[in-house]
């Protein structure tokens, strides 16, 4: 068990499964990204720099793409609390996982954008 599972698997059940549907379409979505824990949360890399990064709290799911993912978005994403680079998620409501999938896939270009082998 990695440090990753180690922390998803710290929660109750209801946010565990909801941890490991993200962590499953960020891994889905950005094949090869490296993963690790990072500021305390499960954190993502392509091409040595940050992608996207989630966390558990106790009224919230947190997810956060930099401040650009959630900049491209800022629409969709306006109806939840957000802080400069992140968003809140609250529990008992419907996490938008296709959204999620979105900016995630959104980052992964960007990052190949940015810094990928030219």
């Amino acid at each position: 068990m990695n440090e990753v599972d180690k922390y998803i698997e710290g929660f109750p059940d209801e946010v565990r499964d909801i941890l490991q549907t993200i962590r499953g379409i960020i891994k889905e979505s950005a094949a090869g990204a490296e993963e690790k824990m990072a500021y305390g949360m499960p954190g993502y890399k392509t091409h040595g720099r940050p992608l996207v990064y989630f966390a558990g709290y106790q009224n919230h799911v947190g997810f956060y793409a930099t401040p650009t993912g959630h900049r491209q978005f800022e629409k969709e994403l306006s109806q939840y609390k957000q802080g400069k680079g992140s968003v809140q998620f609250p529990l008992g409501k419907p996490v938008p996982y296709s959204l999620i999938k979105r900016i995630v896939e959104y980052r992964v270009k960007e990052n190949e954008l940015l810094y990928g082998k030219k």
